[in-house]
């Protein structure tokens, strides 16, 4: 009896396919990213006399082990942090060569004397949580962001946006370039007026 070839299995397509799998799993698959803050960090700079802070601008926040919030020694709630924030912020607490003359504050002499003196000093724990960390960091920027906002509107009413809305059209790779040398000035005129001066302190440890 006459030997049977075995069938020869036809490989040539097995390329496409897996080339074609290959295009099929990078489009249905996706990439989930971590929330962040973006940060850019200052230039290093040699201070021989660092300036003298007054305490009255300091604006103390801390997260404990607990995930618990205090705002100058005093527990309150995260709901509440925003508005204590922009009340310290825009306290407007100097006289003289310190006035702030835009502030809407209380005045209160006791509390910061102008946005340029007052600085937001955060820490937290080595074992707070990192959903409360960036909970925390949001509305203490939200705050900032309130006060400009309010700021460019005034400034600038013809524009018809906020200054965040102006600063995330300047940051849109579809903003012709016409329109951001526009809008720069004005967004760095409203900053000045309310600088960010967020200070994060090393985390405690444990016992």
């Amino acid at each position: 009896m006459a030997k049977r070839s075995a069938p020869e299995v036809n490989a040539g397509s097995m390329a496409d396919i897996a080339f074609l799998l290959l295009i099929f799993f990078l489009v249905t698959t996706t990439i989930e990213t971590d929330s962040g803050l973006n940060r850019k960090l200052p230039p290093i700079e040699e201070i021989e006399d660092p300036p003298i802070i007054k305490q009255k601008n300091i604006f103390t926040v801390v997260v404990n082990k607990n995930n618990q919030l205090l705002a100058e020694e005093e527990l309150i709630d995260i709901a509440d942090l925003r508005a204590l924030a922009a009340e310290f912020l825009d306290n407007g607490g100097g006289e003289g060569e310190e006035e702030c003359k835009y502030c809407q504050g209380p005045g209160d002499p006791k509390s910061s004397d102008n946005p340029d003196k007052a600085i937001i000093s955060l820490k937290n724990d080595r074992e707070t949580s990192y959903k409360v960390y960036i909970a925390v960091q949001n509305e203490l920027v939200a705050a900032y962001n309130e006060l400009r906002d309010r700021e460019f509107i005034r400034l600038f009413p013809s524009e018809n946006m906020s200054f965040v809305e102006a600063n995330k059209k300047y940051y849109d790779p579809r903003t012709s370039p016409q329109e951001k040398i526009r809008l720069k000035p004005k967004l760095s005129e409203v900053k000045l007026l309310f600088p960010q001066k967020l200070s994060e302190a090393e985390p405690s440890k444990t016992n």
